[in-house]
Protein backbone atom coordinates (compact mmCIF):
# COMPACT_ATOMS: atom_id res chain seq x y z
CA UNK A 1 0.00 0.00 0.00
CA UNK A 2 1.32 3.57 -0.84
CA UNK A 3 1.39 6.17 1.62
CA UNK A 4 1.74 9.82 0.94
CA UNK A 5 3.06 12.40 3.41
CA UNK A 6 1.85 15.71 2.42
CA UNK A 7 3.82 18.77 3.49
CA UNK A 8 2.77 22.00 4.27
CA UNK A 9 5.44 24.77 2.93
CA UNK A 10 5.21 28.41 3.79
CA UNK A 11 7.28 30.83 2.30
CA UNK A 12 8.44 34.64 2.45
CA UNK A 13 7.12 37.05 0.38
CA UNK A 14 10.45 37.21 -1.34
CA UNK A 15 10.35 33.12 -2.04
CA UNK A 16 12.27 32.02 1.15
CA UNK A 17 11.07 28.89 3.09
CA UNK A 18 9.87 29.65 6.28
CA UNK A 19 8.98 26.39 7.44
CA UNK A 20 7.52 22.85 6.71
CA UNK A 21 4.90 20.66 8.19
CA UNK A 22 4.50 17.15 7.38
CA UNK A 23 0.78 16.65 7.81
CA UNK A 24 -0.88 14.21 10.09
CA UNK A 25 -1.40 10.70 7.34
CA UNK A 26 -5.72 11.15 8.26
CA UNK A 27 -5.40 14.66 6.49
CA UNK A 28 -5.42 13.23 2.82
CA UNK A 29 -5.76 15.44 -0.68
CA UNK A 30 -5.29 18.96 1.44
CA UNK A 31 -7.06 21.37 -0.72
CA UNK A 32 -6.36 24.79 1.35
CA UNK A 33 -4.77 26.00 4.15
CA UNK A 34 -5.34 29.21 6.43
CA UNK A 35 -3.03 30.80 9.47
CA UNK A 36 -4.77 32.38 12.33
CA UNK A 37 -3.19 35.19 13.51
CA UNK A 38 -2.02 33.34 16.39
CA UNK A 39 -0.08 30.79 14.53
CA UNK A 40 -2.26 27.81 14.05
CA UNK A 41 -3.61 26.23 10.91
CA UNK A 42 -6.51 25.54 9.24
CA UNK A 43 -6.95 22.85 6.93
CA UNK A 44 -9.95 21.46 4.12
CA UNK A 45 -8.97 18.39 3.01
CA UNK A 46 -10.86 15.68 0.43
CA UNK A 47 -11.19 15.06 -3.02
CA UNK A 48 -14.55 13.44 -4.79
CA UNK A 49 -13.25 9.73 -3.85
CA UNK A 50 -11.32 10.70 -0.65
CA UNK A 51 -13.96 8.87 1.89
CA UNK A 52 -13.29 11.78 4.69
CA UNK A 53 -13.99 15.18 4.00
CA UNK A 54 -12.91 17.55 7.26
CA UNK A 55 -11.96 21.29 7.53
CA UNK A 56 -9.42 20.89 10.46
CA UNK A 57 -7.14 22.62 13.09
CA UNK A 58 -4.23 21.32 13.59
CA UNK A 59 -1.82 21.53 16.84
CA UNK A 60 1.52 22.40 17.23
CA UNK A 61 2.65 19.07 16.14
CA UNK A 62 0.69 19.09 12.56
CA UNK A 63 -1.45 16.56 14.14
CA UNK A 64 -5.49 17.12 13.81
CA UNK A 65 -6.93 19.05 17.12
CA UNK A 66 -10.57 19.75 16.01
CA UNK A 67 -12.04 18.71 12.78
CA UNK A 68 -15.27 19.54 11.94
CA UNK A 69 -17.04 16.58 9.09
CA UNK A 70 -16.24 13.47 8.11
CA UNK A 71 -17.94 11.12 6.12
CA UNK A 72 -18.58 13.32 2.64
CA UNK A 73 -22.53 14.42 2.85
CA UNK A 74 -24.73 17.16 2.71
CA UNK A 75 -25.80 17.59 6.51
CA UNK A 76 -25.22 20.31 8.78
CA UNK A 77 -22.51 18.00 10.12
CA UNK A 78 -20.94 16.99 6.64
CA UNK A 79 -19.16 18.79 3.81
CA UNK A 80 -18.67 17.18 0.15
CA UNK A 81 -15.15 18.79 -1.17
CA UNK A 82 -14.52 21.35 1.18
CA UNK A 83 -12.75 23.37 -1.74
CA UNK A 84 -11.48 26.79 -0.08
CA UNK A 85 -10.97 28.45 3.60
CA UNK A 86 -10.99 31.74 4.80
CA UNK A 87 -11.47 33.30 8.76
CA UNK A 88 -12.37 36.55 10.29
CA UNK A 89 -10.59 38.44 12.80
CA UNK A 90 -12.70 36.13 15.52
CA UNK A 91 -11.29 32.79 13.79
CA UNK A 92 -14.93 32.22 12.70
CA UNK A 93 -14.04 29.98 9.52
CA UNK A 94 -16.21 30.55 6.13
CA UNK A 95 -15.76 27.21 4.28
CA UNK A 96 -16.60 26.81 0.14
CA UNK A 97 -18.37 23.09 0.38
CA UNK A 98 -18.01 22.50 -3.15
CA UNK A 99 -20.37 19.81 -4.56
CA UNK A 100 -23.18 20.79 -1.91
CA UNK A 101 -23.04 24.59 -3.84
CA UNK A 102 -22.67 26.51 -0.31
CA UNK A 103 -20.32 28.41 1.98
CA UNK A 104 -20.58 27.56 5.44
CA UNK A 105 -19.46 29.39 8.62
CA UNK A 106 -17.96 27.05 11.49
CA UNK A 107 -17.12 28.64 14.90
CA UNK A 108 -13.51 28.81 16.27
CA UNK A 109 -14.25 26.15 17.96
CA UNK A 110 -14.72 24.45 14.31
CA UNK A 111 -18.46 23.77 15.50
CA UNK A 112 -21.55 24.65 12.98
CA UNK A 113 -23.29 27.97 13.15
CA UNK A 114 -25.14 28.33 10.11
CA UNK A 115 -24.99 28.25 5.87
CA UNK A 116 -23.85 31.97 5.10
CA UNK A 117 -24.65 31.53 1.07
CA UNK A 118 -27.45 28.70 0.35
CA UNK A 119 -27.57 26.32 -3.04
CA UNK A 120 -30.43 28.32 -3.99
CA UNK A 121 -28.97 31.69 -3.53
CA UNK A 122 -25.15 30.38 -4.92
CA UNK A 123 -26.81 27.92 -8.03
CA UNK A 124 -22.42 27.17 -9.05
CA UNK A 125 -20.03 25.07 -7.23
CA UNK A 126 -18.24 27.52 -5.34
CA UNK A 127 -14.10 27.22 -5.50
CA UNK A 128 -12.36 30.36 -3.83
CA UNK A 129 -13.44 32.67 -0.97
CA UNK A 130 -12.41 36.33 -0.13
CA UNK A 131 -13.45 37.92 3.41
CA UNK A 132 -13.52 42.13 3.30
CA UNK A 133 -13.60 42.36 6.54
CA UNK A 134 -14.06 45.95 6.78
CA UNK A 135 -16.78 46.36 3.97
CA UNK A 136 -18.79 42.87 5.30
CA UNK A 137 -18.29 41.31 2.22
CA UNK A 138 -17.33 37.64 0.76
CA UNK A 139 -16.22 37.30 -2.37
CA UNK A 140 -17.07 33.97 -4.35
CA UNK A 141 -15.92 32.78 -6.89
CA UNK A 142 -17.66 29.68 -8.52
CA UNK A 143 -17.24 27.62 -11.66
CA UNK A 144 -19.95 25.06 -13.45
CA UNK A 145 -19.18 23.10 -16.07
CA UNK A 146 -21.65 23.15 -19.36
CA UNK A 147 -20.70 21.11 -21.73
CA UNK A 148 -17.07 21.05 -23.19
CA UNK A 149 -16.78 24.66 -21.70
CA UNK A 150 -16.16 25.80 -17.88
CA UNK A 151 -17.81 29.02 -16.63
CA UNK A 152 -16.91 31.43 -13.91
CA UNK A 153 -18.12 34.01 -12.28
CA UNK A 154 -17.48 36.28 -8.61
CA UNK A 155 -20.51 36.55 -6.43
CA UNK A 156 -20.49 39.38 -3.88
CA UNK A 157 -22.67 38.90 -0.70
CA UNK A 158 -22.85 41.45 2.48
CA UNK A 159 -22.51 39.69 5.72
Amino acid sequence: MYVCTCIYKEFSADGKLLRQLALAQNVSSPRHAVQLSNGQLIVCHGRHDDPVHRVCLLGPDSHVARSYGGTQGSGTQCVNVPAHLTADQNKFVFVADHNNYRVLLLSPALTYVREVVSRDRLKWKPLRLFLDAERRRLYVAVNVQVGEFTAGRVVVFNI
